[in-house]
């Protein structure tokens, strides 16, 4: 089995302006213009190779697509599907804002949580939804991820995050803001048991989240071009009144300063994670064997 390029970078396409031809397809065939390369891509192609154009460029996708991409098939259970977001502020519009979510995502909550098999490797599970308000991070996010890591943490399994996200939910003021302790303590006794913490980060992941369980993982993985970061590049550049270097904020950048420890494509992503279990597995139980 091949090691893993931790901190190696990839040679990105997306740097280099991606594709020079288009791609050929049905003449009536539904296209998706690639925001890269600025070609139409066929709908057919980006479902047949994970969303990723041809040019390199990762496409966002639901959480179910995501999560049909990693695990083995029928080895999903999931956990907690009632828990979730209450108007416990009365928020005005914050009601309508959760059933227009619910009906666009055509989800209960902005994560999906559960237990899986990847490869054959047991694993607890979570992916974020950002098609329900960008995924951001109110209660039922903070309990569904913290019930998750407890849950792993009886079961003495590792954890898998797919991670996306705009922040903490401003509707729920500081009960949102209090989810990152929560998560970070969950996520800490986890780890403090010997158990691993695999963060996938994905395109974008940014404030509370970035600040809390994204970037708290043993091994933190990022597919290419993901913005990664806390406050938005204009903030900054407005607050430092500086220019901010080219690629600042995404996967590549992070990679080069160390935040990151690999960029993996999506179609590689799968046997990569499976790879981290794996070795993470065969420590453990050659530890119980000493």
């Amino acid at each position: 089995m091949a090691f893993i390029q931790f901190k190696h970078k990839p040679k990105n396409e997306l740097e280099y302006g991606g594709r020079q031809a288009a791609l050929q397809g049905d003449e009536n065939e539904p296209t998706e213009m690639c925001p890269n390369c600025h070609k139409e891509v066929p709908i057919s192609y980006l479902s047949a190779n994970a969303h990723v154009c041809p040019c390199g460029y990762h496409f966002r996708i639901s959480g179910r697509r995501r999560l049909r991409l990693v695990v083995d098939g029928g080895s999903f259970e999931e956990l907690d599907q009632n828990v979730v977001a209450r108007d416990a502020l009365k928020f005005p519009g914050y009601e309508k804002k959760l059933a227009v979510a619910r009906d666009v995502s055509d989800e209960p909550e902005a994560v999906i949580c559960g237990k899986a098999f990847i490869d054959g490797n047991e694993c607890y599970l979570f992916i974020m939804e950002s098609a329900f308000m960008m995924a951001s991070m109110g209660s039922a996010v903070g309990e569904k991820i913290t019930r998750l890591f407890e849950y792993a943490l009886r079961d003495g399994l590792p954890v898998v995050g797919f991670t996306v996200s705009g922040g903490a939910r401003m509707q729920e003021g500081i009960i949102s803001l209090m989810q990152m302790a929560k998560t970070s303590a969950a996520i800490r006794r986890h780890s403090d048991a010997g158990l691993l913490y695999c963060a996938v980060l994905t395109d974008p992941t940014t404030g509370g989240v970035t600040a809390s369980f994204a970037m708290e993982g043993d091994v933190i993985l990022a597919e290419p071009g993901a913005l990664i970061g806390f406050a938005g590049p204009r903030v900054i550049e407005q607050t430092t009144r500086k220019r901010l270097p080219k690629g600042f904020q995404r996967a590549e950048f992070l990679l080069e300063h160390g935040f990151v420890d690999a960029i993996v494509e999506r179609s590689k992503m799968r046997s990569t994670v499976a790879q981290i279990l794996e070795i993470h597995t065969n420590a453990r139980g050659g530890e119980a064997h000493e």
